[in-house]
């Protein structure tokens, strides 16, 4: 994974890959959610920012409540989702 999180952009590919696997497997968008709010926190917890968004997203992260964190892991899954 750590080569994933390298670029930006090839972490956004990789998360657009997996919430699209994901849609086509018939999860709902809340479930697809959640699992991002897990990701990310596993990610806060055990990995370091590589690159400038990523430290951008652990300092906004870290300072939002968890229904901030989990509107934050939404909005990268909106966000993957339309590029």
């Amino acid at each position: 994974m750590s080569t994933v999180l390298t670029n930006f952009a090839t972490w956004k590919h990789f998360l657009a890959d997996r919430v699209s696997h994901a849609k086509k497997m018939g999860m709902t968008e809340e479930t697809i959610a959640s699992l991002a709010f897990e990701i990310g926190s596993f990610l806060d917890e055990k990995v370091d920012p590589k690159n400038e968004e990523e430290r951008l997203l652990k300092q906004l992260w870290d300072a939002g409540d968890e229904g901030e964190r989990k509107a934050l892991a939404s909005l990268m899954v909106k966000l993957v989702q339309k590029s």
